[in-house]
């Protein structure tokens, strides 16, 4: 008996934690600085979804041969889409100017400027057999065999056991870090269980966008810094319990924009705004314009301080794969 392919799965996530001590149970993967997608391909196609199911298969035509290298074969992917920067290693920032491109022509032109490579680190579905019960190690292994490379997709390795070094070596190439897989788990899609631990070499946390400051002197008429929180439970959760959410205030963020970001945010921003602060403690700035916690953005911090606030944060770029009301501190 054949197994039906899964639909509309929600990618398995990481918790944020250290290197275990009986690293010798887990393997280790390099954690891509990228944009999560799982891969359904079938029939020659391949169709991609954001880890909040949205559909963005037409916003990177280059991993369409990815569906046609693969023929009749049917087969469920997991892993991230990755840009890499100038020095060659992953860039966040650059990614940006690929996400949420509607337009044929830019989207054409930038596959030329802007190439992506997919990084696959996972296998769930292959001709017929659901592969989530089986080992991490195990689907490993089938992916392995596969030997996905091409132009824009790659199988990168996994190291079993081998946790100091690869995190040793992704300080010394200035990676964001290493994620711990257990061998012997199972794939349980769209749970935190705790199997996964993301090992990060600097500490950076999604956060909701909620307003913004004023600039001065040089950013005169511009954004001076935006206002950032994180909810103190996920949308299901408040459900549960039987009360809203409440948006803590998590600081200011003025650093990490360029000029062209800080012109698309202000025009973003324009059409959201709101005469009231949606956190549920107000900010101590008078000057402070609110608007609505619908954007996603990631930043990048030293730690948090006493105050529960980002100490020395830095903005990365805005994601459209994350719904703002799952975004709670890490």
């Amino acid at each position: 008996m054949t197994d039906a392919m899964p639909l509309n799965l929600l990618p398995m996530l990481a918790v944020p934690g250290k290197l275990p001590d009986n690293y010798g149970d887990y393997g280790f993967e390099i954690k891509w600085d990228g944009l999560r997608a799982i891969a359904y391909i079938t029939a020659g196609r391949i169709t991609l979804q954001s880890r909040n199911l949205k559909d963005i298969t037409p916003q990177y035509p280059e991993l369409e041969a990815l569906g046609a290298a693969l023929g009749k074969r049917r087969l469920v992917l997991d892993g991230e889409i990755v840009a890499l920067g100038q020095d060659g290693r992953p860039s966040f920032s650059s990614l940006q100017h690929r996400m949420g491109r509607k337009s044929v022509s830019a989207i054409n032109k930038l596959t030329e400027t802007i190439p992506v490579n997919y990084m696959i680190f996972d296998i769930l579905y292959l001709d017929g057999d659901s592969l989530q019960e089986r080992p991490y190690s195990d689907r490993r292994a089938c992916l392995q065999n596969l030997a996905l490379e091409g132009a824009s997709w790659r199988t990168p390795l996994y190291r079993a056991g081998e946790g100091p070094a690869m995190v040793d070596a992704s300080k010394e190439i200035g990676l964001e870090g290493v994620v711990a897989k257990q061998l012997d788990s199972c794939y349980e899609a769209g749970k935190r269980s705790g199997a996964w631990i993301k090992i990060k070499n600097q500490a950076r946390q999604e956060l909701v966008i909620a307003g913004w400051i004023p600039g001065s002197g040089r950013r005169a008429g511009q954004i001076g810094a935006i206002l950032t929180g994180y909810y103190d439970v996920t949308a299901d959760e408040a459900a549960i319990r039987g009360n809203p959410q409440r948006l803590f205030f998590a600081g200011k963020v003025g650093t990490g924009f360029s000029d062209l970001v800080l012109v698309h945010l202000k025009e973003t921003f324009a059409a959201l705004r709101r005469p009231t602060s949606p956190f549920a403690q107000a900010p101590p700035y008078k000057d402070a314009v609110y608007i609505e916690p619908s954007l996603v953005g990631e930043f990048e911090f030293t730690e948090w301080t006493p105050h529960q606030t980002l100490r020395h944060p830095s903005f990365k770029g805005l994601r459209t794969d994350k719904e703002p009301t799952a975004v709670i501190r890490e």
